[in-house]
């Protein structure tokens, strides 16, 4: 499937999260994101996630415990992947080649319902 297509399904899977499910998650993956854009390779961003420590950060953060942020990152995780691949089985790609005028190159339309 489009990596693409994934992605915008995962947002919208995050943006119907709880607000206090949605925060957390949100805060944890933006301090990963800044770091990953800081990392020229895998191991630097290892490194910094490393030195940086964003769940501990965001447990800080939220007045949780460490095992508490990670407890709610796993359900968020779960909740995220399971909503995921039920859209993902929802997903149908529909020719639609000739609904649309075509020129000499016979390029091929699809439609993707959701």
């Amino acid at each position: 499937m489009n990596e693409h297509l994934m992605e915008m399904m995962a947002r919208d899977i995050v943006a119907a999260l709880p607000s206090q499910k949605r925060d957390v998650y949100q805060y944890v993956v933006g301090i990963e994101d800044e770091l990953a854009s800081q990392s020229q390779t895998t191991e630097q961003f290892m490194s910094l996630l490393a030195k940086h420590t964003p769940h501990k950060q965001a447990a800080s953060h939220f007045n949780m415990t460490y095992g508490q942020l990670m407890k709610i990152m796993r359900e968020i995780e779960t909740e995220i992947d399971l909503q995921l691949k039920r859209k993902i089985k929802k997903v149908e790609w529909v020719d639609c080649s000739d609904q649309f005028k075509l020129d000499s190159h016979k390029e091929m339309s699809f439609l993707l319902l959701i």
